[in-house]
């Protein structure tokens, strides 16, 4: 079992910047992946950003250039930098970790992105 704990959500205005986290219960390095997914109401969920245990990163298109993922081992934890923010980008961001093949999910933290 891996235990998710994300923060950070909030509101900020159109051009602004936030930073994500989200703390595992157990090493990063024992993780096959970990990253974060979004869902904004009537829409399905998205790939946001993932960084593997390896460090390779991938991003979904929207996003590419204006968020950054990145890890602190020593802190378990992952980061999703988020630069240049629009309101399109208004949604529930999950945090998710791929542990021998399961899939596991923070409870979401809100972002919303003002006009």
């Amino acid at each position: 079992q891996v235990q998710l704990v994300e923060s950070g959500g909030g509101l900020v205005q159109a051009g602004g910047s936030l930073r994500l986290s989200c703390v595992a219960s157990k090493t990063i390095f024992s993780i096959n992946s970990m990253g974060w997914y979004r869902q904004a109401p009537g829409k399905e969920r998205e790939l946001v950003a993932f960084i593997t245990s390896g460090g390779s990163t991938n991003y979904g298109d929207s996003v590419k250039g204006r968020f950054t993922i990145s890890r602190d081992n020593t802190k378990n934890t992952v980061l999703l930098q988020m630069n240049s923010l629009k309101p399109e980008d208004t949604a529930v961001y999950y945090c998710n970790a791929v542990y021998r093949n399961i899939n596991y999910w923070g409870q979401g933290t809100q972002v919303t992105v003002s006009s």
